[in-house]
């Protein structure tokens, strides 16, 4: 059974902008609580489909690191990447963007891809129990990070 959660949030700054943001990768860390860090491989330098990186990510004293590709790019509109590790699929993320009134409507998406071996060994790696719980408390507060550094 698949395990998705969906936030959304309102921002003041145009959608355009607000995605420019979020497909600067390696800027990831300045919004996620868990992302520590981005890092362009196989020479890529832009989120566009096909696109590979690595991301590192910290949950109090564990740390790991997983594999990302982006699957969908459209400036101001929709960012898709899914992650995986030790090539094993782990979730896909994604960002869509809607204009509205004088700003937009960001939405964060998570989709856990993980098979039962993924599932089983992410507990002693990352330290989370319920990963669609810690996701979503996660997801409220990056969308908050986000925000508030798009409307300053």
């Amino acid at each position: 059974m698949a395990h998705e959660v969906q936030v959304t949030t309102d921002i003041d700054a145009p959608a355009a902008t607000v995605w420019a943001m979020v497909a600067d990768l390696p800027r990831m860390a300045e919004w996620s609580p868990e992302n520590e860090g981005v890092t362009w491989r196989k020479g890529a330098t832009a989120t566009v489909p096909g696109a590979s990186f690595r991301g590192t990510n910290r949950n109090g004293a564990k740390s790991w690191s997983t594999s990302g590709t982006v699957v969908e790019s459209v400036p101001g509109r929709v960012l898709s990447f899914r992650v995986t590790a030790v090539g094993m699929r782990v979730s896909l993320w994604s960002y869509r963007f809607e204009e509205i009134g004088t700003g937009c409507r960001v939405t964060e998406s998570w989709v856990d891809e993980r098979n039962p071996l993924v599932r089983a060994i992410s507990m002693p790696i990352s330290g989370v129990g319920d990963r669609t719980a810690h996701n979503r408390q996660g997801m409220e507060l990056t969308l908050a990070r986000l925000k508030a550094a798009a409307e300053s």
